[in-house]
């Protein structure tokens, strides 16, 4: 049986070292996937405590696509 739901993988841009495109990319999806502000504006102590826990799970999800896009050569650079 097909798969019928509309679920597409986004395509992380790799950084390899040119730094402006890869950039523009990643804005583009993180804003696509509402976690810009994150990344934006770090981490700010929220209004209502409930909203603690959906902060952090964004938090986490815009680091992945960070993590995901520096190539392994780059990333023991910056570590």
């Amino acid at each position: 049986m097909a798969d019928t739901s509309n679920f597409e993988q986004p395509s992380i841009p790799k950084f390899k070292g040119n730094y402006d495109h890869p950039s523009m990319l990643m804005e583009n999806l993180l804003r696509s996937k509402e976690y810009w502000s994150i990344v934006e504006t770090s981490y700010t102590e929220p209004p209502h405590p409930e909203c603690l826990e959906e902060l952090k799970v964004k938090d986490l999800k815009a680091r992945n696509y960070l993590f995901q896009s520096i190539d392994k050569l780059v990333l023991k650079t910056i570590i």
